[in-house]
């Protein structure tokens, strides 16, 4: 146990978010994401909720200031609606932390697979929502 670091963050996403270099992609998902078939680095965060786990991470991360969309979230499906509450309690720890943060980016699902297939890590949590899914572009930590 670590002072200052959240609980929630495991000693193998403590260690990878870590080794994330700047402008490396950050990814959390909800349980029904495919990550083990779309990610090469993949992190279980069973029974996390999202939310929670950005309170922790949030302190440790700078967003990276020259990715033009460093926060993406994933836009519905034709068909289906997103909640506003779920971008709406994502957003709290990430803007507590980054207050000048850019606003979030919507990309159609299949963009979102893309991006996260090139992502540093994709972390699977315990959120059961539909699109409960967000990426963090890691940006260089201030001296």
């Amino acid at each position: 146990m670590l002072k200052g670091i959240s609980p929630l963050i495991s000693p193998d996403l403590l260690a990878t978010l870590s080794r994330m270099g700047h402008r490396d992609d950050l990814v959390l998902v909800d349980a029904h994401y495919p990550a083990e078939t779309r990610s090469q680095r993949v992190i279980r965060a069973d029974g996390l909720m999202i939310r929670d786990l950005l309170e922790g991470i949030m302190p440790l991360f700078a967003l990276d200031a020259y990715t033009p969309k460093p926060i993406v979230m994933m836009a519905a499906n034709p068909g289906d609606k997103l909640d506003p509450a779920v971008e709406a309690k994502f957003r709290g720890p990430i803007d507590a932390h980054e207050p000048d943060a850019p606003a979030t980016d919507f990309v159609p699902p299949m963009a979102f697979y893309e991006r996260s297939e090139k992502a540093f890590v994709v972390v699977i949590t315990g959120e059961t929502g539909k699109y409960h899914n967000i990426l963090l572009a890691k940006g260089v930590t201030p001296a």
